[in-house]
Parts: C-alpha cells; sequence; structure tokens
C-alpha cells in the first residue's frame, strides 16, 4: 500500500500553559495548524475566545508556548 502526506492537515503544534489562569498545576491547552504561526493564531484566538485573556495576558502566555512540528500525517493513496 502507497501512503502520502494528506494535505491541509495540521502539521504543527502550540503547546500553551495556562496555569496561571487555572490556578492548576502543569494545565496546558494546544492548538494545531498546518503553519507554526496558524497553530499560533489558533491558540491565541483561544485564549482571548475561551479564557477571556487581554491582550498582555495572551503576550506573555504565548512568551510561554511551545511550537513544534508533528509528524505529517499520511493516508493510503486513493486510485
Amino acid at each position: 500500500m502507497v501512503q502520502q502526506i494528506r494535505q491541509n492537515e495540521p502539521r504543527y503544534i502550540c503547546i500553551i500553559p495556562i496555569e496561571k489562569i487555572t490556578g492548576n498545576l502543569d494545565e496546558e491547552i494546544m492548538t494545531f495548524g498546518v503553519s507554526a504561526s496558524e497553530a499560533k493564531n489558533q491558540g491565541e484566538q483561544l485564549l482571548t475566545s475561551t479564557y477571556g485573556c487581554d491582550g498582555s495576558q495572551v503576550l506573555e502566555l504565548m512568551q510561554q508556548a511551545r511550537i513544534e512540528q508533528i509528524a505529517q500525517w499520511c493516508a493510503p493513496e486513493s486510485h
């Protein structure tokens, strides 16, 4: 079976520590994107919409965030 990389699938993950918001030690949120900047943007939007963070809080949390490349997703090649 031939495998091919799926198009438009997440390739980056943004891991944001949110223990300052929730008070729970080691708590993190993760967002995904096809690019590092998209994963970061998704994280910023989530902090604003879900957690009600203002601009300075988002900036502070994003400075602590990690953006990593994840394994590319593969699917069987369709004929």
